[in-house]
């Protein structure tokens, strides 16, 4: 058995179960480890070799933690909140219209998509701007799922469409650049034409989350999010400023070291400087955000041991070669092959980014060979490598939603993230993805 399938096969069925990802990291990484040939020894010395590619991830998770509580205690959770009530008219309640729902969706989504191109701090931006919504989301009873799924959209379909920001890394530096190694010329070819179907499917998958899946409420406990949110924290001018100025200070000095750690640590030290943060608090603030955190980046570490262990049994090359096999020479078969073969090693190591250039060697000469033009090549892998990026256990695109929307232990990263994004995106991805390798 491909120890690829097998692997990820376990990984999922254990997350499934409500087995906590990182132990179900260990134990899918572990097995396939051994299946692959690696023996237990050698798989885990693949998966220890593998853990420090997570480590700056979790790290910049835990510092953002402590950044988010900081800014929680500064009073902007109830600014927010009150603003966003006083808009519709209806504060006394702590209610709001349809008008405010869509607001705040259009915000989230607007904010999401920006972060991969007009301001690229990627998922850095959601501990920071979401968990001081929570209360005000939570009265409106608006299902958290429906939030998980409009944020992964943002942050995954402008990368697979927009050639700017973190896009024109995957579609120019990563997806033509491996499609023209393997053989294919793409002079002239529009990454955004060879994408814009697959990215419609994103786009009607979105539609179904938004106006039928959680478009009912749903119960929060507001009791677990003001013990969080410190509601009973008064805020004043002062400290609302101090708090606008630490959210910038903290973009500013990412932008300008490409450092979320750095950043996050920064936008600290203002908060603390001003008084805002009294330095006998400091330590115990930091501490507590750092906790608040700690599950997405143990998860970030367990996923790059499991992608290194996948990588070292070889099996990935090799699950595309059978895929290869399979195909013969039927042109419909051979795309659907190839993007669920995309789907399952995206799922596994979690990085659209890192899934192109394994398979990209061996899909362009097989997509020449069937005869799909270039453009059409360029839309399966590309397709093949963005998939899976929604809905995987160990991807930032559904860690990222889930470290900011759970916050107060009412968000399951399972069954509320990654299940919710991985049949709204992954499923009509498959088939846009398709029909856009048939008819381009």
């Amino acid at each position: 058995m491909n120890a690829v399938i097998a692997a990820v096969g376990i990984m999922l069925v254990l997350s499934l179960c409500r087995v906590h990802v990182v132990v179900a990291l260990i134990v899918g990484a572990l097995a396939g480890g051994m299946i692959g040939g690696l023996g237990l020894n050698g798989s885990l010395e693949a998966f220890n070799n593998g853990l420090g590619g997570g480590a700056t991830v979790a790290l910049s998770y835990a510092l953002l933690g402590a950044f988010a509580v900081a800014i929680a205690k500064s009073g902007m959770a109830h600014a927010l909140a009150d603003k966003a009530v006083a808009l519709v008219g209806n504060k006394d309640q702590g209610g709001a219209t349809g008008a405010l729902k869509w607001l705040l969706i259009a915000l989230l989504l607007c904010v999401a998509i920006a972060s991969q191109n007009v301001l690229p701090i990627h998922i850095a931006f959601i501990p920071l701007l979401v968990p001081p919504l929570l209360y005000i989301l939570s009265k409106m009873q608006l299902d958290r799922r429906l939030i998980a799924c409009v944020l992964t959209f943002g942050l995954v379909t402008p990368y697979m469409f927009l050639p700017v920001g973190f896009g024109g890394i995957f579609l120019n530096e990563i997806l033509l650049a491996n499609v023209a190694k393997a053989g294919v010329d793409v002079t002239g070819i529009s990454v955004t034409h060879a994408m814009a179907l697959p990215a419609l499917g994103m786009f009607c998958g979105l539609l179904v989350a938004v106006l039928f899946s959680y478009s009912k409420k749903r119960v929060y406990d507001l009791e677990k999010i003001e013990q969080v949110e410190r509601v009973e924290v008064k805020y004043n001018p002062r400290s609302l400023l101090v708090a606008a100025v630490a959210v910038a200070v903290a973009f500013v000095v990412q932008l300008w070291l490409d450092s979320m750690i750095i950043g996050a640590l920064a936008g600290f030290v203002v908060f603390s400087v001003s008084g805002v943060v009294r330095w006998k608090e400091a330590d115990g603030l930091f501490t507590e955000g750092m906790k608040m955190m700690a599950m997405i980046g143990f998860i970030m570490i367990a996923a790059a041991g499991f992608a290194e262990v996948m990588k070292a049994t070889g099996d990935v090359k090799h699950l595309v070669d059978d895929a290869a096999a399979l195909i013969g020479n039927n042109k419909g078969v051979g795309a659907l092959l190839m993007l669920l073969v995309g789907l399952l090693v995206t799922l596994g190591i979690g990085s659209s980014f890192s899934t192109v250039p394994i398979i990209a060697a061996i899909f362009v000469p097989l997509g020449l060979q069937l005869g799909f033009s270039p453009l059409a090549i360029v839309s399966i892998v590309g397709t093949a490598g963005a998939l899976g990026d929604a809905g995987s256990p160990a991807s930032d695109s559904t860690l990222g939603p889930t470290s900011g929307l759970n916050v107060d232990g009412q968000h399951n990263h399972i069954w509320d993230s990654v299940v919710p994004t991985f049949l709204h995106y992954n499923i009509p991805l498959l088939v846009f993805g398709w029909i856009a390798a048939m008819v381009l």
